[in-house]
């Protein structure tokens, strides 16, 4: 989201820029396709004395074109960033004519592009070349020319501006257009418009907005998004506010939709942006609060600090939209304020911040999740009782193990270690969610012990009762054991709070097919799937369902698109076979094999199940549990299984998982 920076806490638009012929302020025009080349320009003529006003100073409540009409007329020059983008925008073309009109205008040629026709009477600067822009030789021109048009009452054109792409409109055109580009979300959109995601927000629910990085290094993204996060999971902690999640979130970071239209779309009260500018040991950090309902501010500040004071500026946040949002806090002891499971050091928060950043990216990359284990790791070192960091750490044991472990003996000491890790997070911060729901996923994956899981499990829910992630776990949990009741209140918290999210609405829809509830299955899959069509294991539960009801056409359409390849293949296998094409059957059955070898044991065992040979598929299930395959989690409510669930063998099977 964008930043509007001020000179004190509680300035208004019109404090931060002077009227009438006393303006010394610059228009900075440019696009929004090149913000990361014009950012360290505007970071440099700040750090020059220069007072800039730009889009990013937008609040929430002056997202409308008088606001950016009032500072162009107002500023004593027209700074304008041309690029091959930037000519083709008109509100970039709008605001040059202004500049030129009132003879305010400097335009500055960033990568070598002529200013468009109707710009090219007067001189401008071209700032083109190799290295960092306020390196090239042509930046001192333009600090000698805004000194020069600053110190003049009446000035001369000089200079072009820089402009948005045509067809991806600026932070400002997107805001004053309103909420229209909101069908860029596609079906998810078009389902939360249908009432898909429930409604009725109330004045405690509010959504917190990734911060933007304004400080012109993208390395530097982990830190804003990681605050985001962090002030996600304290706000959560209070059972008085509801908070969206960070996926349903994140669906807006590109910064072109307004907060009412934010506040819609997640059915939320309230808006929460910010941004974060880090230089050398200092940050600016910029918060505002939105009514979701008008737009309108409720309160903004700023925080000038070293990053030392990151953790108590956190605090301050959390506490100013506690006070604003609930009338009664006094007396609730900090609920809703402070990190549980936290750290006193700047320096462990940075690296664990980092940690979940690479954990959390696409592509599961063996380098990045070990990138993410070594930063955890590093957070735990300078601060040994940082309960998070050690919850953390379990999660991301847990996914190298399962991702990257070359070995069975090497899976399970990955398991081990996880567990050990979760356990002392729990020591560390009994109150912690993520410690318990870390150490019931260590054990319900790696130990197979569903009985000892259950305690974890529960705890998490009970103390996760605002964190959409927490509650999506243990869903997943309930459908497992068969408690479908509970996992169902779970889901419905998790919906409400991550309503674009597409896992969330797999797992219930995982949930609903253990439970056999085979039209609510099917409808949750295709909301996962109209929110991401790529989500994995939504397509194999159409497709098992299909199966099930001899559609074997449709099941095929299904297991085709399926993204998991063995999922696709063990439902392709059990297919043909019912369908009556056991070459076919065997063909997928032998390419399963071939690819995943011992992990697939569980999936063999399915098959074979189907497949009509109990015996078969009772040994691949003991094999299974010898090599600890985390598929037998599915065992006790699994359909595939259903041939041989009365089996002496099985039900043995069952009772030493703990199922029984």
């Amino acid at each position: 989201m964008t930043d509007r920076i001020e000179t004190q806490r509680g300035n208004t638009l019109s404090d931060t820029i002077p009227s009438g012929d006393s303006a010394k302020s610059i228009f900075f025009s440019y696009s929004r396709a090149d913000r990361e080349q014009v950012l360290p320009i505007i970071n440099a003529l700040e750090q020059e004395g220069h007072s800039l006003w730009w889009d990013g100073m937008l609040k929430g409540g002056d997202r409308f074109s008088q606001v950016t009409e009032n500072a162009l007329e107002t500023a004593s020059v027209v700074l304008v960033m041309w690029t091959a983008t930037s000519v083709n925008s008109d509100w970039v073309r709008d605001e040059a004519t202004r500049g030129r009109d009132r003879k305010r205008l400097l335009s500055v040629s960033l990568d070598g592009t002529e200013p468009p026709l109707g710009f090219r009477q007067t001189q401008y600067i071209d700032l083109s070349g190799e290295g960092g822009v306020t390196a090239r030789p042509a930046f001192a021109q333009v600090l000698e020319a805004l000194n020069r048009m600053q110190g003049s009452d009446d000035t001369g054109s000089t200079a072009l501006p820089v402009a948005p792409s045509a067809g991806e409109p600026t932070r400002r055109g997107a805001l004053i257009a309103g909420g229209l580009s909101l069908a860029a979300l596609g079906g998810g959109y078009a389902a939360w418009q249908a009432g898909l995601f429930g409604g009725g927000n109330t004045p405690n629910s509010i959504a917190v907005m990734s911060f933007e990085n304004l400080s012109g290094d993208r390395e530097q993204d982990y830190f804003s998004a990681g605050l985001a996060e962090e002030l996600r999971s304290i706000l959560s902690l209070n059972r008085q506010l509801a908070v969206a999640a960070q996926t349903s979130s994140d669906k807006f970071s590109d910064g072109t939709q307004t907060a009412s239209a934010i506040a819609s779309a997640l059915d939320v009260a309230n808006v929460l942006e910010g941004s974060v500018r880090r230089s050398g040991n200092r940050m600016r950090i910029a918060v505002r609060l939105i009514d979701g309902s008008n737009d309108l501010e409720v309160w903004s500040d700023q925080f000038d600090r070293e990053l030392d004071d990151v953790l108590s500026v956190q605090t301050e946040i959390a506490t100013r939209v506690v006070d604003s949002l609930i009338a009664n806090f006094a007396g609730q002891d900090g609920l809703g304020t402070t990190r549980i499971g936290g750290t006193d050091s700047s320096d462990a928060l940075d690296a664990y911040m980092r940690g979940v950043d690479l954990y959390g990216r696409a592509g599961a990359e063996e380098g990045t999740d070990r990138a993410a284990l070594a930063a955890l790791d590093q957070a735990i070192e300078l601060d040994s009782s940082y309960g998070a960091a050690h919850a953390a750490r379990s999660r991301v044991l847990t996914a190298v193990g399962n991702r990257h472990a070359s070995s069975a003996d090497e899976l399970k000491s990955y398991y081990r270690q996880a567990t050990e890790a979760a356990q002392q997070a729990i020591a560390l911060a009994p109150d912690l969610a993520e410690g318990h729901s870390a150490l019931g996923s260590a054990l319900t994956n790696g130990s197979l012990d569903m009985a000892g899981a259950r305690q974890p499990y529960d705890r998490s829910f009970e103390l996760g009762y605002g964190n959409a992630r927490i509650l999506m776990s243990y869903a997943l949990f309930a459908s497992f054991i068969g408690s479908f009741a509970k996992g169902r209140d779970s889901i419905a918290r998790a919906e409400r709070l991550d309503p674009l999210n597409a896992p969330v609405f797999r797992a219930s829809a995982v949930l609903e097919f253990a439970a056999r509830n085979y039209p609510k299955a099917t409808e949750e899959a295709r909301r996962a799937l109209s929110l991401n069509e790529g989500t994995s294991i939504a397509n194999r539960i159409l497709g098992d369902i299909a199966r099930f009801e001899n559609r074997f056409d449709e099941a095929r359409e299904f297991y085709a698109k399926e993204p998991s390849v063995l999922s696709r293949l063990s439902g392709i296998a059990m297919l043909e076979q019912k369908a009556g094409n056991p070459k076919a059957a065997e063909t997928a059955f032998d390419a399963m094999v071939d690819e995943f070898g011992e992990n697939s044991l569980y999936q063999q065992a399915q098959v074979m199940a189907q497949w009509d040979r109990p015996q078969e598929a009772l040994e691949l299930l003991n094999r299974s549990y010898e090599v600890g395959d985390s598929g037998l989690v599915l065992s006790h409510s699994d359909q595939n299984l259903d041939p041989i669930r009365q089996a002496p063998a099985f039900q043995s099977l069952q009772r030493r998982l703990g199922f029984a």
